[in-house]
């Protein structure tokens, strides 16, 4: 096995969950704001809606399509006119509520805790993130993962987005470190495990579903505790 000193950790999708804090947040949105008496059918349609409007809106953010305001301002404009609604019934303090609720969700994946106690003496871990600084460092401290990571590089910080290899490049010249002893670690085969491809950093693609990659991993795993065995 390759000696390691960095252990790189993508944060949605990897160690904080994102659906099941999101879901949770909608649900209580829909309940709160009678989204019914709003014109949206059912928690189904705000719920799939928001999916569908939501996953667009980072892709053209990812793309440099879209930036974080106007990501924001029309994110709930789209998903109310996606369900049915008028984005005029959109309550004012939509977006910030949705924003603070999901940040302060706490819920991780399994075997997060374990794997981070086992590793936290072993290794340096970081977090590279292609979220806002704001949400991010609120959603660490909301699941009390802010012990664990030395270093948190975000996209809005470095100016750049996974999978553009300044990203890693930066969190790299930051350590003072070398490429061939860092490990990256996520969900995402574009961003994450092509991301650390282009900077010449070994990878980790987390992969519970055991969804197809046309991209070939130097590790694959299904859950965390798995990287007990790597490393």
């Amino acid at each position: 096995m390759k000696k390691y000193q960095h252990l790189f950790f993508d944060l949605d999708h990897t160690l904080w969950d994102y659906d099941r804090n999101v879901t949770e947040s909608l649900n209580e949105l829909y309940d709160h704001y009678d989204l019914k008496g709003r014109g949206i059918a059912s928690f189904e349609d705000f719920f799939n809606s928001f999916h569908h409007v939501n996953f667009q809106l980072w892709d053209w953010y990812n793309v440099g399509k879209i930036d974080k305001v106007n990501l924001r301002k029309k994110r709930f404009e789209l998903i109310f006119e996606h369900a049915g609604a008028s984005k005029n019934s959109i309550p004012p303090p939509f977006e910030a509520d949705f924003m603070h609720r999901t940040s302060s969700k706490p819920h991780v994946f399994p075997y997060t805790f374990e794997i981070l106690n086992y590793l936290k003496d072993k290794y340096e871990l970081h977090i590279i993130t292609n979220g806002f600084d704001e949400s991010q460092a609120k959603k660490i401290r909301s699941a009390k993962l802010d012990p664990y990571f030395d270093l948190v590089v975000t996209s809005e910080t470095t100016g750049h987005k996974k999978p553009d290899a300044r990203i890693f490049h930066h969190a790299v010249d930051l350590l003072d470190t070398d490429h061939d002893v860092c490990l990256m670690i996520g969900d995402n085969p574009n961003s994450d495990i092509l991301g650390a491809i282009n900077a010449g950093i070994d990878q980790v693609f987390f992969n519970p579903k055991s969804e197809p990659i046309d991209l070939n991993p130097t590790y694959t795993i299904k859950h965390l505790k798995e990287l007990e065995e790597l490393l």
